[in-house]
């Protein structure tokens, strides 16, 4: 090994950069012979990064305990960056326009009966509408085939992306860690410990301690060590278009049961569709599906709401979901095979959201061997190994 790094983080994207910013703030007070922190990222653009090309969405309204506790960390993260109380870190432009959950049979809404009442336990705004109090409190919505609705008027709505990267980035940096231009392509072991890795550059880093924090590519960075996670890029296309018969600025973002979602974006929509034949995505395709639109989801539209009887597309971009094909959920913490490595991966679609709380708690491990702050042990990889699912039915 020609170099040697404390901590290691594969991948600097939004989990990498949240990781790296918890372990800094835990290991500030050690003084000169505090760890070295190294955050190789291929991309410090992120031009094709799930974080550039999410929506930025952030809700409670989940099916699984852990996954609204984990996002109501996240709200409360996120607005107290609204202030100089956080480590100065800047404001996320954070919009509280809500959730809104449509569903359109019995056993659909009782579903979201049962989430309700566990999300308002733990502190969630969520409230139940039916189909006469959602015409009410959205006029421009066609209930006509809505069994009952689930909105979360308060701490859900969406943020700055990329701003939220960028804040634990740059005081990462402030406090030390370095930030390496390069790809990790492999990890190498023995003896349930992970010794090295090797980097796309040609370059070997001894490691003491490693996080995958690949995103997309976080299986493959396993086989080197013959392990292996089910992880897979999947394809999504978000377009941007003009209603000039619907304007609703301040409207929640939309979740139907058709299977779209929408959410205002100032005078504009953004809105996207889960393909038909969903799978996995080569991981260099980000061509959008344009036809999928007229194809897909202006149909749909068009029923929920009757003002997107004249529509154009006016851009459209694709990102990829780090999709764990397993239960929809993350993969976190300590690898029970390898006594020094830690996974932040599959959050299939969620990510962004849950990385104040995913940075904090592998920070928590990697410097205490617990966690502190919120129990993630339900997300272990030990499950994911065993092929036991802890699946989260609101995924989006």
């Amino acid at each position: 090994m020609t170099a040697k790094t404390d901590i290691l983080i594969a991948g600097g994207g939004i989990m990498g950069c949240a990781a790296a910013c918890f372990l800094s703030r835990a290991l500030a007070g050690r003084g000169p012979g505090r760890a070295r922190i190294c955050v190789v990222e291929p991309d410090p653009s992120h031009a094709r990064s799930s974080t550039a090309l999410s929506v930025a969405s952030i809700r409670q309204q989940f099916t699984t305990e852990i996954n609204v506790k984990i996002s109501r960390y996240g709200i409360d993260f996120i607005k107290s960056c609204e202030s100089d109380g956080n480590h100065g870190m800047g404001a996320m432009g954070f919009r509280e326009n809500g959730y809104l959950l449509l569903a359109g049979t019995d056993s659909g809404a009782e579903g979201l009966i049962r989430a309700q009442a566990m999300q308002r336990r733990l502190g969630a705004g969520t409230e139940l509408l039916s189909p006469e109090g959602l015409a009410q409190k959205f006029p421009w919505l066609n209930t006509d085939d809505v069994v009952l609705a689930s909105f979360g008027g308060r701490d859900e709505g969406w943020f700055d992306n990329m701003g939220l990267l960028a804040a634990f980035r740059d005081e990462a940096r402030r406090s030390g860690v370095e930030f390496l231009r390069d790809r990790v392509t492999a990890l190498h072991g023995r003896a349930g410990r992970v010794q090295g890795v090797t980097l796309a550059s040609g370059g070997d880093l001894a490691v003491g301690t490693v996080v995958n924090a690949a995103g997309t590519q976080a299986a493959a960075l396993l086989h080197g060590l013959d392990e292996d996670i089910p992880v897979e890029p999947r394809k999504r296309t978000v377009f941007m278009i003009d209603a000039p018969n619907l304007r609703a600025p301040d409207a929640p973002l939309t979740v139907c049961h058709s299977g779209f979602y929408l959410r205002p974006e100032h005078q504009h929509w953004l809105c996207a569709i889960v393909p038909e034949n969903d799978g996995p995505a080569d991981p260099d395709d980000f061509e959008p599906d344009l036809a999928a639109f007229e194809r897909d989801l202006w149909p749909r539209l068009y029923v929920r709401a009757p003002g997107f009887d004249a529509v154009k597309v006016l851009s459209a971009w694709a990102g990829h979901y780090a999709y764990n094909r397993l239960d929809q959920n993350a993969i976190v913490g300590a690898h029970p095979n390898w006594r020094n490595l830690f996974l932040m991966n599959g959050f299939s679609g969620h990510g962004l959201q849950q990385a104040p709380a995913m940075g904090r708690g592998i920070s928590e491990l990697i410097t205490t061997g617990a966690y502190q702050t919120l129990d993630l042990s339900d997300l272990c990889v030990e499950r994911v190994l065993a092929g036991k699912p802890f699946a989260e039915a609101n995924i989006i």
